[in-house]
């Protein structure tokens, strides 16, 4: 799954949920926007947030209520708990519990 924040300096960073069906990886894809913008505009969307250029914490209930209606699988609560589960155990769970720190990586070409 990716949350990606595309957009430019002449219009409103968007925040967009794709690819929810890959359950695999979780990861926040930032387009051409500063990182305050990329902020704001997770904040604004009710996602989440950057801690620094590098990681951002997504609200754990706020992606799985924007993910869950495009999901194409019947199973895909089971593999979202056993997402979040396995992201826990590795750490990845901020100091809240209610939001996971992913990576920030380019989103090259949105």
């Amino acid at each position: 799954m990716i949350v990606e924040v595309v957009g430019g300096t002449e219009e409103r960073p968007e925040v967009r949920v794709v690819d929810v069906d890959d359950l695999t990886r979780l990861q926040l894809a930032v387009g051409a926007v500063t990182d305050e913008e990329a902020d704001r505009a997770l904040r604004d969307a009710g996602l989440g947030r950057l801690q620094d250029a590098q990681t951002g914490v997504l609200d754990v209930a706020a992606l799985r209520a924007a993910a869950e209606p495009q999901a194409g699988t019947d199973d895909w609560a089971q593999r979202w708990d056993g997402m979040v589960e396995e992201a826990g155990g590795a750490g990845r769970l901020a100091d809240d519990g209610a939001g996971l720190e992913v990576p920030v990586e380019s989103a090259a070409g949105a």
